[in-house]
């Protein structure tokens, strides 16, 4: 574990740090900042690699071709959704970014169909599925991994999160955000949180994501090569009753010379499965910090901040 000041997150390893002291690390950081840096994830670079070429490769088709794939009719849930369309909950401007969304494939059959599309996949790109059906499921992986390790800094036993994730809403969301002139706004996406339990995030070559740490202030993120940032998303929040808070971020312009450059990201939205009710754990309630949030189902409440988003049509 390494530590470059007392506004810097630690960079954790999740292969060389024995499992309880990863765990309480990772707690720690997130009750500081609601995000963590960890290294020694295990996924693999190569598969990393080429899932960034596919991306850069499907973004730069025309937008005709990649309005055939749009997810409007899906919630934003499987496949395109074009530049400008997402908007940060409260935010007065839509973000200047477009992305492509791939879910988990379920067996045929399964009753949680009703409530998770199937993917959709570009054909202008024979390998964009097999390369990113592996990443899903490496993601997936890690994702548990570290939820194990949640679930031991709250006491909980290590496999406490097996059976709500299992068949989870999770996403892997590849993001581009296009070059804007050097007198553009600052902001490329609004100060948000993440709706989901932990948000596993690839970074980018050009930076700009920034957390807003407890006094309010703005702190830039910046991992190393190859590292994961790693966030708390707001359903962990409402089951943990904000002992793991959620914490505001943004992406901003990179400096005037470089806001002709493209930036990418690969973010991982791990869900729980539609199913699992969300309900304070009672090791999290007390009198100090009593509960804040009634019972909700994960769909409902992914259905409700779809809505504030503007991915999902309010009814």
């Amino acid at each position: 574990m390494t530590q470059s000041g007392p506004d810097q997150m630690p960079l954790l390893s999740l292969a060389n740090m024995d499992k309880a002291a990863f765990a309480a690390a990772l707690g720690t950081s997130f009750r500081r900042f609601g995000f963590a840096m960890i290294c020694d994830h295990g996924i693999d670079q190569a598969l990393i690699d080429r899932g960034w070429a596919l991306a850069r490769s499907f973004f730069a088709l025309p937008d005709e071709v990649k309005s055939r794939h749009d997810a409007l009719g899906n919630g934003g849930q499987r496949g395109y959704t074009a530049f400008g369309r997402e908007i940060a909950k409260g935010a007065r401007e839509n973000d200047l970014k477009e992305f492509w969304h791939i879910g988990r494939d379920l067996p045929a059959g399964d009753s949680l169909g009703q409530t998770m599309p199937p993917n959709v996949w570009p054909e202008e790109l024979p390998d964009f599925r097999p390369v990113f059906t592996r990443l899903f499921g490496q993601f997936d992986q890690v994702g548990a991994e570290l939820l194990s390790a949640v679930a031991l800094c709250l006491g909980l036993e290590a496999d406490w999160f097996d059976d709500p994730i299992r068949n989870g809403n999770s996403i892997l969301r590849l993001l581009h955000y296009p070059p804007v002139s050097p007198q553009a706004p600052g902001i490329r996406a609004g100060a948000h949180e993440d709706i989901n339990l932990i948000t596993l995030l690839l970074g980018a070559e050009e930076g700009g994501l920034e957390l807003k740490d407890r006094s309010g202030n703005w702190l830039p993120v910046t991992p190393p090569p190859g590292a994961l940032v790693i966030n708390v998303g707001d359903m962990l929040q409402r089951l943990t009753n904000h002992v793991l808070p959620s914490t505001s971020h943004r992406v901003v312009n990179p400096p005037p010379q470089r806001r002709g450059y493209s930036r990418y990201s690969m973010p991982f939205f791990l869900h729980l499965r539609p199913d699992f009710v969300i309900d304070a754990l009672p090791q999290c309630v007390s009198a100090a910090n009593p509960r804040r949030d009634p019972p909700i189902s994960a769909h409902d409440y992914l259905t409700e901040r779809l809505v504030e988003i503007g991915l999902v049509a309010k009814e």
